[in-house]
């Protein structure tokens, strides 16, 4: 028992876990300003714009209420509250576009971020591609070593040699 519970604190404790959590609390907490933006502004706008219009209280009655002789309701009414589905629709319309505009904000970072990273990279292989350059021998032609090889024969005759030869 004792092993399922530190195998169960070590998956909670991932980071992929808490992060998602994080998400989960924030989403619901964001549904709900979203929910109050749609139903406490946009709709009294478009209901508005619409002439007056009061969209939460659309509905299509299937069946009246019945009601009793003394005014009490015996059956209720049965409805299709179609103003708050479309209440429902503008909030998941909202959600939606506010979560592509994060989203692809978020993509055009992290895609600058990994340009960078990569033009930092090349730039260091240039770097040491030009170090390797200049740390390495100079490559001469045959005519070159040839040439080298005789001076450096005549720089290693003795000078005792070249005395004899002008007496």
């Amino acid at each position: 028992m004792k092993k399922y519970f530190q195998e169960f604190r070590e998956f909670a404790v991932k980071g992929n876990v808490v992060d998602l959590a994080v998400a989960v609390i924030i989403g619901a907490a964001f549904g709900k300003i979203v929910s109050s933006l749609v139903s406490d502004i946009v709709m009294p706008l478009v209901g508005f714009i619409a002439g007056g219009l009061d969209f939460t209280v659309w509905k299509i009655v299937l069946r009246s209420a019945i009601i009793g002789p003394e005014g009490e309701i015996l059956k209720p009414e049965l409805v299709l509250s179609a103003g708050n589905f479309i209440q429902n629709i503008f909030d998941f319309l909202v959600i939606a576009l506010s979560v592509f505009l994060m989203v692809k904000f978020l993509n055009r970072v992290k895609n600058k971020l990994a340009q960078d990273f990569l033009v930092k990279k090349k730039a260091e292989k240039e770097v040491e591609e030009d170090v390797k350059k200049e740390e390495s021998p100079i490559l001469l032609t045959k005519d070159q070593e040839l040439l080298v090889e005789i001076r450096d024969l005549l720089k290693n005759k003795k000078p005792e040699n070249q005395n004899k030869s002008l007496n």
